[in-house]
Protein backbone atom coordinates (compact mmCIF):
# COMPACT_ATOMS: atom_id res chain seq x y z
CA UNK A 1 0.00 0.00 0.00
CA UNK A 2 1.15 3.43 -0.69
CA UNK A 3 2.28 6.01 2.13
CA UNK A 4 -0.59 7.84 3.73
CA UNK A 5 -0.95 11.11 2.65
CA UNK A 6 -2.34 14.06 4.85
CA UNK A 7 -4.17 16.66 2.05
CA UNK A 8 -4.54 19.93 4.71
CA UNK A 9 -7.45 22.80 2.89
CA UNK A 10 -8.00 25.44 4.14
CA UNK A 11 -11.72 26.73 3.55
CA UNK A 12 -13.21 30.25 3.54
CA UNK A 13 -16.39 31.19 1.49
CA UNK A 14 -15.10 28.62 -1.80
CA UNK A 15 -18.82 27.21 -2.27
CA UNK A 16 -18.81 27.63 -6.47
CA UNK A 17 -15.21 25.84 -6.40
CA UNK A 18 -15.70 23.45 -3.16
CA UNK A 19 -17.14 20.28 -4.87
CA UNK A 20 -15.17 19.83 -7.74
CA UNK A 21 -11.92 20.09 -6.02
CA UNK A 22 -12.76 17.92 -3.58
CA UNK A 23 -13.59 15.38 -6.14
CA UNK A 24 -10.30 16.07 -7.72
CA UNK A 25 -8.33 15.51 -4.66
CA UNK A 26 -10.26 11.96 -4.23
CA UNK A 27 -9.99 10.91 -7.89
CA UNK A 28 -6.42 11.44 -7.48
CA UNK A 29 -5.38 7.31 -8.71
CA UNK A 30 -3.05 5.10 -6.22
CA UNK A 31 -3.34 7.21 -3.54
CA UNK A 32 -3.93 6.68 0.46
CA UNK A 33 -4.86 9.87 1.73
CA UNK A 34 -7.24 11.47 4.28
CA UNK A 35 -8.51 14.79 3.08
CA UNK A 36 -8.31 17.34 6.09
CA UNK A 37 -10.58 20.20 5.33
CA UNK A 38 -11.00 23.49 7.84
CA UNK A 39 -13.30 26.05 7.36
CA UNK A 40 -12.27 29.14 8.42
CA UNK A 41 -15.45 30.53 9.51
CA UNK A 42 -17.08 30.73 5.76
CA UNK A 43 -20.33 32.87 5.52
CA UNK A 44 -21.50 31.05 2.39
CA UNK A 45 -22.88 27.42 2.11
CA UNK A 46 -19.51 25.98 2.27
CA UNK A 47 -19.74 24.40 5.98
CA UNK A 48 -23.05 22.55 4.56
CA UNK A 49 -21.48 21.17 1.78
CA UNK A 50 -18.17 19.75 3.72
CA UNK A 51 -20.90 18.12 5.97
CA UNK A 52 -22.45 16.58 2.87
CA UNK A 53 -19.14 15.31 1.76
CA UNK A 54 -17.70 13.95 4.88
CA UNK A 55 -20.61 12.08 5.43
CA UNK A 56 -20.42 10.69 1.93
CA UNK A 57 -16.37 9.99 1.77
CA UNK A 58 -14.53 8.27 5.34
CA UNK A 59 -11.49 9.74 4.00
CA UNK A 60 -12.89 13.57 4.25
CA UNK A 61 -12.37 15.15 8.01
CA UNK A 62 -13.78 18.32 9.04
CA UNK A 63 -12.79 20.84 11.25
CA UNK A 64 -14.69 24.13 12.14
CA UNK A 65 -13.30 26.93 12.97
CA UNK A 66 -15.03 29.13 15.66
CA UNK A 67 -14.20 32.56 13.54
CA UNK A 68 -12.44 33.87 10.66
CA UNK A 69 -9.39 33.41 12.05
CA UNK A 70 -7.05 33.53 8.55
CA UNK A 71 -5.61 30.99 5.95
CA UNK A 72 -2.36 30.30 8.29
CA UNK A 73 -4.39 29.63 11.49
CA UNK A 74 -6.35 27.26 9.41
CA UNK A 75 -3.65 25.48 8.29
CA UNK A 76 -1.80 25.00 11.40
CA UNK A 77 -4.98 23.08 12.61
CA UNK A 78 -5.15 20.96 9.77
CA UNK A 79 -1.23 19.82 10.00
CA UNK A 80 -2.00 19.77 13.73
CA UNK A 81 -4.80 17.14 13.35
CA UNK A 82 -2.65 15.47 9.97
CA UNK A 83 -2.05 11.42 10.70
CA UNK A 84 -0.30 10.63 7.26
CA UNK A 85 3.38 10.03 6.33
CA UNK A 86 3.29 13.07 4.50
CA UNK A 87 1.79 16.34 4.51
CA UNK A 88 0.38 18.28 1.17
CA UNK A 89 -1.32 21.90 1.23
CA UNK A 90 -4.22 22.55 -0.99
CA UNK A 91 -6.31 25.58 -1.66
CA UNK A 92 -10.31 24.89 -2.33
CA UNK A 93 -9.98 26.79 -5.42
CA UNK A 94 -9.72 25.34 -8.69
CA UNK A 95 -5.95 27.38 -9.24
CA UNK A 96 -3.54 23.93 -7.82
CA UNK A 97 -4.45 20.43 -9.94
CA UNK A 98 -4.50 17.95 -7.50
CA UNK A 99 -2.88 15.52 -10.70
CA UNK A 100 0.40 17.05 -9.94
CA UNK A 101 0.41 15.27 -6.55
CA UNK A 102 2.76 12.40 -7.72
CA UNK A 103 5.49 15.24 -8.83
CA UNK A 104 5.33 16.80 -5.53
CA UNK A 105 5.34 13.51 -3.33
CA UNK A 106 7.89 11.54 -5.30
CA UNK A 107 11.18 13.07 -3.96
CA UNK A 108 9.28 12.53 -0.42
CA UNK A 109 8.70 8.60 -1.28
CA UNK A 110 12.42 8.14 -2.48
CA UNK A 111 13.71 9.66 0.94
CA UNK A 112 15.54 12.60 -0.97
CA UNK A 113 13.04 15.51 0.39
CA UNK A 114 11.92 16.82 3.70
CA UNK A 115 9.80 19.84 1.42
CA UNK A 116 9.15 19.69 -1.78
CA UNK A 117 7.71 23.22 -3.44
CA UNK A 118 5.58 23.17 -6.45
CA UNK A 119 6.90 26.07 -8.49
CA UNK A 120 4.64 27.49 -10.95
CA UNK A 121 7.53 29.02 -13.03
CA UNK A 122 9.14 25.96 -13.82
CA UNK A 123 8.74 23.45 -16.17
CA UNK A 124 6.35 22.71 -19.35
CA UNK A 125 2.87 22.19 -17.45
CA UNK A 126 0.07 24.91 -18.78
CA UNK A 127 -0.45 27.99 -17.48
CA UNK A 128 -3.27 30.42 -17.17
CA UNK A 129 -2.15 34.08 -18.32
CA UNK A 130 -3.23 36.30 -15.74
CA UNK A 131 -1.98 39.74 -14.13
CA UNK A 132 1.64 40.64 -14.98
CA UNK A 133 2.30 42.29 -11.89
CA UNK A 134 0.90 39.85 -10.06
CA UNK A 135 4.25 37.72 -11.00
CA UNK A 136 6.53 40.65 -10.94
CA UNK A 137 5.54 40.55 -7.04
CA UNK A 138 5.77 36.92 -6.60
CA UNK A 139 9.14 36.41 -8.44
CA UNK A 140 10.34 39.93 -6.03
CA UNK A 141 8.91 38.53 -2.92
CA UNK A 142 11.04 35.02 -3.76
CA UNK A 143 14.23 37.05 -4.61
CA UNK A 144 14.03 38.64 -1.10
CA UNK A 145 13.12 35.03 0.41
CA UNK A 146 16.16 33.65 -1.42
CA UNK A 147 18.49 36.15 -0.25
CA UNK A 148 18.04 35.89 3.34
CA UNK A 149 17.86 32.08 3.36
CA UNK A 150 20.38 31.59 0.85
CA UNK A 151 18.49 29.25 -0.73
CA UNK A 152 17.37 29.31 -4.93
CA UNK A 153 13.87 28.55 -4.76
CA UNK A 154 12.14 29.80 -7.85
CA UNK A 155 8.21 30.68 -6.39
CA UNK A 156 7.93 30.70 -2.56
CA UNK A 157 4.78 32.12 -2.86
CA UNK A 158 3.13 28.66 -3.94
CA UNK A 159 0.39 27.24 -2.24
CA UNK A 160 1.90 23.24 -3.38
CA UNK A 161 3.67 22.51 -0.41
CA UNK A 162 4.11 18.96 0.66
CA UNK A 163 6.34 17.63 4.02
CA UNK A 164 7.15 14.94 6.09
CA UNK A 165 4.73 14.85 8.54
CA UNK A 166 7.24 14.69 11.74
CA UNK A 167 9.28 17.66 9.98
CA UNK A 168 6.30 19.95 9.31
CA UNK A 169 4.67 19.24 13.21
CA UNK A 170 7.52 19.85 14.87
CA UNK A 171 8.12 23.37 13.30
CA UNK A 172 6.38 26.10 15.65
CA UNK A 173 4.02 27.88 12.98
CA UNK A 174 2.63 31.71 14.21
CA UNK A 175 1.53 33.48 11.50
CA UNK A 176 -2.86 33.16 11.12
CA UNK A 177 -2.86 34.71 7.67
CA UNK A 178 -1.66 34.44 3.98
CA UNK A 179 1.97 34.96 5.81
CA UNK A 180 2.27 31.10 5.85
CA UNK A 181 4.38 30.91 3.15
CA UNK A 182 7.21 33.36 3.81
CA UNK A 183 7.42 31.87 7.47
CA UNK A 184 7.73 28.39 6.83
CA UNK A 185 10.29 29.05 3.68
CA UNK A 186 12.31 30.91 6.52
CA UNK A 187 12.28 28.09 8.65
CA UNK A 188 12.42 25.29 6.57
CA UNK A 189 15.90 27.10 5.39
CA UNK A 190 17.22 27.63 8.67
CA UNK A 191 16.74 23.71 9.78
CA UNK A 192 18.94 23.11 6.71
CA UNK A 193 15.69 20.64 5.48
CA UNK A 194 16.54 18.84 2.31
CA UNK A 195 14.00 20.91 -0.11
CA UNK A 196 13.16 19.95 -3.36
CA UNK A 197 11.22 21.70 -6.77
CA UNK A 198 8.93 20.64 -9.02
CA UNK A 199 7.23 22.48 -11.75
CA UNK A 200 3.90 22.42 -11.62
CA UNK A 201 0.26 23.43 -13.53
CA UNK A 202 -1.36 26.68 -12.65
CA UNK A 203 -4.83 27.58 -13.37
CA UNK A 204 -5.01 31.34 -11.63
CA UNK A 205 -8.02 32.94 -10.98
CA UNK A 206 -8.87 36.50 -11.38
CA UNK A 207 -10.90 38.39 -8.60
CA UNK A 208 -14.12 38.50 -10.16
CA UNK A 209 -13.59 34.40 -9.57
CA UNK A 210 -12.49 35.22 -5.74
CA UNK A 211 -9.30 35.61 -5.88
CA UNK A 212 -8.46 36.92 -2.23
CA UNK A 213 -4.49 37.88 -2.06
CA UNK A 214 -3.82 41.38 -2.71
CA UNK A 215 -1.12 44.03 -2.58
CA UNK A 216 -1.19 44.31 1.57
CA UNK A 217 -0.74 40.90 1.34
CA UNK A 218 2.78 41.26 -0.31
CA UNK A 219 3.77 44.11 2.26
CA UNK A 220 2.93 41.92 4.94
CA UNK A 221 4.80 38.77 2.98
CA UNK A 222 8.41 41.33 3.40
CA UNK A 223 7.52 42.24 6.97
CA UNK A 224 7.12 38.22 7.33
CA UNK A 225 10.53 37.44 5.69
CA UNK A 226 12.36 39.79 7.42
CA UNK A 227 10.82 39.06 11.11
CA UNK A 228 12.24 35.21 10.75
CA UNK A 229 15.29 35.90 8.92
CA UNK A 230 16.33 37.39 12.38
CA UNK A 231 14.68 36.09 15.04
CA UNK A 232 14.37 32.69 13.93
CA UNK A 233 17.60 30.61 14.71
CA UNK A 234 19.80 28.18 12.83
CA UNK A 235 19.22 24.31 13.58
CA UNK A 236 20.29 21.37 12.27
CA UNK A 237 17.45 18.77 11.74
CA UNK A 238 17.02 16.03 14.08
CA UNK A 239 17.58 13.18 11.02
CA UNK A 240 21.12 15.05 10.79
CA UNK A 241 22.39 15.15 14.49
CA UNK A 242 20.75 11.82 15.96
CA UNK A 243 23.71 9.79 13.60
CA UNK A 244 26.05 11.81 15.28
CA UNK A 245 24.99 10.94 18.94
CA UNK A 246 24.55 7.19 18.08
CA UNK A 247 28.45 7.29 17.21
CA UNK A 248 29.16 9.20 20.17
CA UNK A 249 27.38 6.68 22.10
CA UNK A 250 29.18 3.53 20.28
CA UNK A 251 32.74 4.99 21.25
CA UNK A 252 32.02 5.77 24.62
CA UNK A 253 30.34 1.95 25.01
CA UNK A 254 33.76 1.37 23.48
CA UNK A 255 36.25 3.34 25.68
CA UNK A 256 34.37 1.63 28.62
CA UNK A 257 34.52 -1.52 27.20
Amino acid sequence: MPPKVSVVMPVYNEHATLRTVVERVLAVPDMNLELICVDDGSKDESRGILSDLEKQHPQIRVFLQPKNMGKGAALQRGIREATGEFVLIQDADLEYDPCDYPLLLDPLIQNKADVVYGSRFLGAAPHRVLYFWHSVGNKLLTLISNCLTNINLTDMETCYKAFRRDVIQSIPLEEHRFGFEPEITVKVAKRHLRIYEVGISYWGRTYEEGKKIGWKDGVRALWVMLKYAIKEPVSMPHSYIEPEKDHAMQDSVSLRN
